[in-house]
């Protein structure tokens, strides 16, 4: 029994801090971007004037999608600052920090899922799939090796 609880508290650790790193890359990244595109709604500056037309598939396209502030606030918010508050409930070692972590890593497949139906099939999209994969299931990793903490 010693040497299970042993490695499920090793299991734990280990996933911890990949939720940890997980949840910076992307908040961090997601900050940055989000407040890019909150500072120029037009796009020129990271160069995605061009993809704008892409959101005219949208509910609410001809109101929210004519420039880049609306998509900025809420990638802000969405997947920025829900994933840092995730790292640092992580750091203080808080149960909360593991299931927002899982959940903002299916909260972020979701994001992109829309991305797969605005855009053609890209490297970035697929990419940014595959690590809020990860990121779940490294939640789902650290909840169920840990052992009431």
């Amino acid at each position: 029994m010693k040497e299970h609880t042993e490695t499920n508290t090793a299991r734990y650790n280990s996933a911890r801090k990949w939720m940890i790193f997980w949840t910076y890359f992307i908040g961090i990244g997601a900050v940055a971007g989000g407040l890019s595109m909150i500072i120029d709604p037009s796009g020129k500056t990271l160069h995605m004037d061009a993809m704008l037309p892409f959101f005219q598939k949208l509910p609410f396209a001809d109101v929210l999608f004519q420039n880049f502030l609306f998509s900025g606030i809420a990638l802000l918010i969405v997947n920025g600052l829900t994933n840092l508050t995730a790292a640092a409930l992580l750091l203080k070692k808080k149960k909360l920090g593991v299931i927002l972590g899982g959940i903002f890593g299916i909260t972020l497949m979701l994001w992109i899922c829309i991305q797969f139906y605005m855009f053609p099939l890209n490297f970035m999209s697929t990419a940014f799939f595959i690590f809020g994969f990860c990121q779940a299931v490294t939640g789902y990793v650290a909840w169920t090796s840990r052992s009431n903490r």
